[in-house]
């Protein structure tokens, strides 16, 4: 990349019935270059350091020290003093969403950071073992995401959880653009083979925040995530390219939705596989 100060990451989640671990391999250009991968359990949280990384988007392939991301499959290959990790875990048909989830925004030059949605859903199937821990997936789900930039937000949520015939994402942010700030929506609702999209190019507004909890309204249709029980562990996160900030994420925790139109409920459910990143004070 010529920009100077740039990242670039990618979020693999693979949940089962009673296991969930999160992969985040990425690159950060700030005067130098590094590639890092961090991986979250129920119970930890790991951050390794490595000397650079390859990818290439179409199809998703990344590629970090021994270690392997893409769209099919995970193969994990670490041996340092924190961690040592081995295994592989193989994916089912990905579940795309119908188009870009930043929408026109996509094309808006000087964005902090472009989110990306590869598949809100999709089947994990192997075997891990990470510091003698073993992880096991049978017909698990699994979702995977991106975000690139200089920054994460100042101030934002992020959450997704599978349920029952379906997998939601939300993400409501505060956004610099040219000077002035607004508050950015994004989400998905895919609930038997139907997408719902929640955007603010799409006339979403944001209805309450604080509390650990979000609303989110568009036309007639509501959304509410809760985060009940925290599971949280550290992560490093980018400012201008450099991965200084820590924030908070529970890649596996208690959360409680509500998706309704006009006051009538189309799906509620609380999840304790959810995954909840609540930076706003």
């Amino acid at each position: 990349m010529t920009k100077k100060n740039y990242f670039k990451g990618w979020y693999f989640k693979c949940s089962g019935e009673n296991q969930t671990i999160a992969f985040i391999p990425s690159f950060h250009c700030c005067g130098e270059k590094n590639a890092f991968l961090q991986i979250i359990t129920d119970k930890n949280a790991f951050n390794l350091l490595f000397s650079q990384l390859k990818y290439r988007e179409e199809p998703l392939i990344v590629k970090i020290g021994k270690n392997v991301f893409s769209e099919k499959r995970v193969k994990l290959d670490v041996k340092t003093n924190e961690l040592t990790a081995q295994g592989s875990l193989r994916f089912g048909e990905l579940t795309p969403i119908r188009y870009d989830i930043m929408g026109p925004f996509k094309y808006v030059p000087f964005m902090q950071c472009r989110h990306s949605v590869y598949s809100m859903s999709h089947s994990v199937d192997g075997t891990l073992t990470l510091n003698g821990k073993r992880y096991e997936f049978y017909n698990g789900a699994g979702y995977i995401e991106g975000d690139c930039g200089a920054s994460f937000p100042k101030r934002y949520v992020w959450t997704q959880c599978h349920f029952k015939n379906g997998s939601l994402m939300l993400s409501v942010a505060d956004i610099p653009v040219c000077g002035i700030c607004f508050t950015g929506i994004i989400g998905v609702v895919m609930m038997n083979g139907k997408e719902y999209r929640i955007a603010t190019y799409l006339g979403a507004k944001l209805k309450h925040i604080g509390k650990n909890t979000v609303t989110v309204m568009q036309d007639g249709y509501e959304l509410t995530a809760r985060l009940v029980k925290k599971n949280a562990h550290p992560l490093s996160a980018p400012i201008n390219g450099k991965m200084s900030r820590t924030i908070h994420e529970s890649a596996s925790c208690t959360a409680y939705y509500r998706f309704s139109y006009k006051g009538i409920t189309i799906c509620e459910f609380t999840g304790d596989r959810a995954s909840f990143e609540f930076e706003y004070p």
